[in-house]
């Protein structure tokens, strides 16, 4: 375990650093694979082998075990590194770039925070975002002694509030008693998922800024999953915008 953790702490800090230094241009690739491709919404027969549209570089480990000719999706703006570029130029790996809805493709300043239950889950959270090239705001709690949810839940939900944070990510044991908290903060809409499928709806639909999770309910693969989903996941349509629009109607008629 403590290998694997440090292999992950490693591979987050190299893709930050890549990050940082990769030159705006993509290295050059095939015309096949250089390519715009369609967006998630069109060209319905193009198979995708792998998804990596979640990350802004991509390195080898991301198209290594690709087979001839296949399909890999990367975000719109995603640049490859040299090692990368040159093993989909051998294998003929085609490109499909994803066309951004104001998701992930842009680095996002992001504030998590976790009661003790929380921590370890925190802990493998913060590597997950470094290495989509995000920043991290850590909010606490620093170890597994006991502490209260709604402390750090509170802490989050102000740095989103005050606009010091794009967007917030909290864990408890459950996630419920972290978007309650979270959600008695002006301004914040916290949504407890526990799926892909109501991460993305809680973002599409219902303008999503506070994500809460439950450690005892989710794997860190799971998390991980929900996570990349919620973060690609924006509100875009004028008749979900509306309807979010009522909820800060409501939210105004009690603020003193």
């Amino acid at each position: 375990m403590a290998d694997d953790a440090t292999r992950d702490r490693v591979r987050a800090l190299v893709r930050d650093v890549l990050s940082k230094t990769l030159p705006e241009a993509a290295p050059t690739v095939s015309p096949k694979a250089a390519g715009s491709g369609p967006s998630l919404n069109e060209g319905k027969g193009v198979k995708v082998a792998r998804d990596e549209s979640a990350k802004l570089v991509i390195t080898e480990d991301d198209v290594r075990g690709l087979e001839r000719g296949e399909v890999l999706r990367i975000a719109e703006g995603a640049r490859l590194t040299p090692l990368a570029a040159d093993i989909i130029n051998e294998r003929g790996i085609e490109i499909v770039r994803r066309v951004s809805r104001g998701g992930s493709a842009q680095p996002k300043t992001i504030a998590v925070g976790a009661d003790h239950g929380g921590f370890a889950m925190k802990e493998e959270l913060k590597s997950f975002l470094a290495g989509l090239g995000h920043r991290v705001n850590d909010f606490g709690t620093n170890s597994e002694s006991a502490v209260d949810y709604p402390d750090f839940a509170h802490a989050v939900a102000r740095a989103v509030s005050d606009h010091a944070a794009d967007v917030g990510i909290v864990i408890d044991g459950a996630g419920v008693g972290s978007a309650m908290t979270a959600n008695k903060v002006p301004g914040v809409r916290a949504a407890a998922c526990y799926s892909v499928e109501v991460a993305r709806n809680s973002r599409e639909h219902n303008g999503a800024n506070v994500l809460t999770l439950g450690s005892k309910t989710i794997t860190n693969e799971q998390m991980r999953e929900i996570v990349r989903a919620w973060l690609a996941t924006d509100l875009t349509e004028d008749r979900h915008r509306k309807r979010v629009g009522k909820i800060e109607a409501i939210e105004r008629q009690y603020q003193r």
